[in-house]
């Protein structure tokens, strides 16, 4: 593996926060619904990143629900100075494991009380609100009156930074009228690059784009061009998929989920992965 740091770090709201951070969810069990299949190492996975300089965590209340906010208080409470914990709101869980909207004033309140009480804080560091749409995309639609209730929250002092997730361009633009936007979650990935201009667009603001779905939606052909790249470079699949996250853009931040030991140290590890221009190429040429 050619190692050179391609790490660093950006503001998330008032913070410098190491661009390769950690996803929560799948510490919750089976479709992140219920309890982890392991306990002990849920807690030894949030215990080790945190140890290896993450600090940037990301997290919601409906992920279990409320089994990964409970996990990371058991685990890492009282928090370290530095850790910043980002969590959304806008979705709940159905008793058959659905995701359903929880959009309404009420429900978005009680998202961010729920928040408080699990995480065991007096204010929330970040809170995004997530809007459904579905797998291809965020749906068009205003959010001003959902945004307008966080950021009213906001100015009650239960949250620091807001921020988006699913989201347009033109809705980002609507909330960035009611009150500050520090990061954005879409997908994006290295065969997924429809908000390429949207994430050059928010690094010109200085807002942090944080992509879901690093690795996952890829053809076959797709898929064999990435396992070659890695073999080539005496890395994982993930791990490139990852390095190119980082290399993109400056203001792209990542949090790579896994309830393994073995997958965080390899996720972690992606942030020492440096990738030629010549496969960079070769990874572009397969879109």
């Amino acid at each position: 593996m050619t190692k050179t740091s391609t790490l660093g770090s950006f503001m998330l709201g008032d913070r410098h926060v190491s661009r390769m951070g950690y996803g929560a969810m799948q510490l919750a069990g089976p479709g992140v619904f219920g309890p982890p299949k392991d306990r002990d190492t849920a807690i030894a996975v949030l215990r080790e990143a945190v140890a290896s300089g993450v600090n940037h965590i990301d997290t919601s209340d409906f992920y279990g629900p409320h089994v990964t906010n409970q996990l990371i208080r058991e685990a890492l409470h009282p928090y370290r100075y530095d850790l910043t914990i980002v969590t959304k709101v806008g979705a709940v869980r159905g008793s058959d494991a659905s995701w359903n909207p929880a959009q309404s004033p009420a429900e978005l309140i009680a998202a961010v009380h729920d928040n408080l009480r699990n995480l065991h804080v007096d204010v929330l560091d970040v809170v995004n609100l997530r809007t459904m749409g579905d797998h291809s995309g965020p749906a068009e639609g205003s959010i001003a009156e959902q945004f307008t209730v966080l950021a009213q929250l906001q100015q009650q002092g239960l949250v620091r930074h807001l921020g988006l997730s699913n989201v347009t361009a033109a809705q980002i633009k609507e909330a960035q009228s009611i009150a500050p936007v520090v990061c954005v979650q879409n997908m994006f990935n290295v065969m997924h690059r429809h908000d390429g201009p949207l994430v050059d667009a928010l690094a010109q603001q200085g807002i942090a784009y944080v992509p879901f779905f690093p690795l996952g939606g890829f053809t076959p052909l797709q898929s064999a061009t990435l396992s070659e790249v890695a073999s080539s470079l005496d890395a994982t699949p993930m791990q490139v998929a990852l390095a190119w996250l980082l290399q993109r853009s400056p203001n792209i931040l990542l949090i790579p989920g896994t309830s393994s030991l073995k997958h965080l140290r390899e996720n972690l590890a992606a942030g020492s992965l440096a990738l030629p221009a010549d496969v960079l190429e070769q990874l572009d040429g397969t879109i």
